[in-house]
C-alpha cells in the first residue's frame, strides 16, 4: 500500500471510532424542543408528548419551549440559527409548508435550513355541514353545491389556514364556487356553523366530532387518505367521489440543517419506536391524531411534495395570509 493509502486508513481508523462515541454519547445536556406555537394547544399537546417519552428513552431531558407566533416563524427561526448538534430541535406543523407561498420574506429558508428528522402524526379535517342542509353524502352535496354557484357559506380559521386550504383544494377539484368567511381562529367559525350562520366548514377533528355525535352537525367524510381511527365509520374525500383529495394537518420532528445524520438516525428510531407505545396511540387518537413514523428521507421529500402541492393552489387562489 502506498503511503497516501496508509495514511487514508490511519485517519479512517481514528475518525470512525470518534464519530461512534460521539453519536452513542448524544444527548450529552438537556435538549430544548422548541414548539412554535402557544401551550393548550394540539402542537404543544404532542410536542410535550414526544419530549417526554424522549426524555425517558435517552435518560436526558427533552424540554419544551413553546415559541407561538408569526404563524410558526418565531420559534422556526430558533432552531433555524442553533447549532446543528442536536441540542435544539422543532416540532412544527402544516403551515411549515404552506407559509414559503403565503409570505414574500422570511428569515429562513425552509428547504435549505431544516434537517427532516421524523414524522410524528396527521390529523384530518372533517367536512361538517350544518344539518339543515339536504345532501347526506360528498357526491350529493357535490350536486348540491354545483347547483348553487356562490350561494353556499364556509368558515375557516382564517385566510390562509388549513381550514381554509382544504376547502380550497375541495373547491378546485370540484369546480364549485362558495363564499368564504375567514375567522380568527376555527372556534368561532365553528360556533357559527352550530347556529346556522355558516353552511359548512372543514372542521378540526378534536372540536367537530363531538357535535356530529351529539346530532348538532352532520360529517360527510374526512379529508386524510386513509380512514381515521378516530371515526372510522367516515369515509374518506377520495373513496366517496373525489380521487386524489388529500388536506391533513400534521406535525414533525425537524432539526437545525447539517446536523449529523448518526444523531437524525437515532432521533428517528426513537420517536418511531415511541409511536408503537399504545399510551402513546391512546392520547394521540384523543386529538384526533393518527401516527404515521417515515424516515428522514421519506419525511423530507414529503415536505418538497407539500410545499409545491400548497404553492401551486395558493397561487391560483390567491390566499393571503392574515
Amino acid at each position: 500500500m502506498s503511503r497516501w493509502g496508509w495514511l487514508a486508513a490511519a485517519l479512517m481508523t481514528a475518525i470512525l471510532p470518534a464519530a461512534a462515541a460521539w453519536a452513542q454519547a448524544y444527548p450529552s445536556r438537556p435538549v430544548r424542543l422548541v414548539v412554535p406555537a402557544p401551550p393548550g394547544g394540539g402542537t404543544d399537546i404532542l410536542g410535550r408528548l414526544v419530549a417526554s417519552r424522549l426524555t425517558e428513552a435517552l435518560r436526558q431531558s427533552f424540554v419544551v419551549d413553546n415559541r407561538g407566533g408569526a404563524s410558526g416563524m418565531i420559534g422556526s427561526e430558533i432552531v433555524a440559527r442553533a447549532d446543528a448538534d442536536g441540542h435544539t430541535l422543532l416540532l412544527c406543523f402544516t403551515t411549515h409548508v404552506t407559509n414559503p407561498s403565503l409570505y414574500p420574506r422570511m428569515p429562513y429558508d425552509t428547504q435549505r435550513d431544516f434537517a427532516s428528522v421524523a414524522m410524528v402524526g396527521v390529523i384530518p379535517g372533517v367536512l361538517v355541514l350544518h344539518p339543515s342542509l339536504p345532501p347526506r353524502s360528498v357526491k350529493a352535496f357535490i350536486a348540491h353545491a354545483r347547483e348553487r354557484p356562490g350561494k353556499l357559506v364556509y368558515g375557516s380559521a382564517g385566510s390562509g389556514s388549513a381550514t381554509h386550504l382544504a376547502t380550497v383544494l375541495f373547491s378546485s377539484m370540484t369546480g364549485i364556487s362558495m363564499v368564504h368567511v375567514p375567522y380568527k381562529g376555527s372556534a368561532p367559525a365553528l360556533t357559527d356553523l352550530l347556529a346556522g350562520q355558516l353552511n359548512l366548514m372543514f372542521g378540526n377533528m378534536a372540536s367537530a366530532m363531538p357535535h356530529v355525535r351529539g346530532g348538532k352537525l352532520l360529517a360527510l367524510a374526512v379529508t386524510g387518505a386513509n380512514r381515521s381511527a378516530a371515526a372510522p365509520e367516515l369515509p374518506t374525500i377520495a373513496e366517496s367521489g373525489l380521487p386524489g383529495y388529500e388536506a391533513v394537518a400534521w406535525f414533525a420532528l425537524f432539526a437545525p440543517a447539517r446536523t449529523p445524520a448518526a444523531i437524525i438516525g437515532q432521533l428517528n428510531r426513537e420517536v418511531n419506536g415511541l409511536l408503537e407505545h399504545t399510551a402513546v396511540k391512546t392520547r394521540m387518537l384523543a386529538l384526533g391524531a393518527d401516527a404515521k413514523p417515515m424516515s428522514p428521507r421519506e419525511l423530507a421529500a414529503y415536505v418538497d411534495s407539500e410545499i409545491a402541492k400548497w404553492g401551486r393552489l395558493i397561487k391560483a387562489a390567491g390566499a393571503k395570509a392574515e
